[in-house]
């Protein structure tokens, strides 16, 4: 608290700014964890579906190789789920992935590759919602 009245005039409102960013953006990336989650599970569905129809002779060529595809996606989130066991997950699993691009091996599944795109775009929904909400209360 020292170091801040150091810098700033206003120390306590600084933290509150501080901490509410942190939470905004915690929920931000969790929404967009959420998202990308969502995707899996719905891709997944399909991929099940799609093997159902290849037992019976009715899938072509095509479906079966993004089956495939999303077959091979839920093996490497599988793979991340057994670090995710193991002590230290939040260190070890970053440096896997940082480990995985220098090697030039996906290591995240498809859904989650693009995080950072969907994170800005919930970001420019937020502060839509944000000048809607502030149009209505100055009428």
């Amino acid at each position: 608290m020292r170091v801040y009245r150091k810098f700033h005039k206003a120390p306590v409102r600084v933290l509150r700014i501080s901490r509410k960013r942190f939470g905004l953006r915690l929920k931000r990336d969790m929404l967009a964890l959420k998202d990308a989650l969502s995707q899996e599970k719905q891709e997944t569905k399909d991929m099940l579906v799609t093997y159902k129809r290849y037992t019976r002779k009715q899938a072509n060529k095509d479906e079966l190789k993004l089956a495939n595809q999303q077959l091979a996606d839920l093996i490497k989130g599988l793979g991340l789920g057994m670090f995710a066991v193991l002590p230290f997950a939040p260190i070890t699993i970053p440096i896997v992935v940082k480990l995985g691009k220098v090697v030039g091996v996906e290591v995240l599944p498809s859904s989650f590759n693009n995080l950072s795109e969907r994170k800005a775009h919930l970001g420019r929904l937020a502060q839509q919602q944000k000048r809607s909400v502030e149009k209505a209360s100055s009428k």
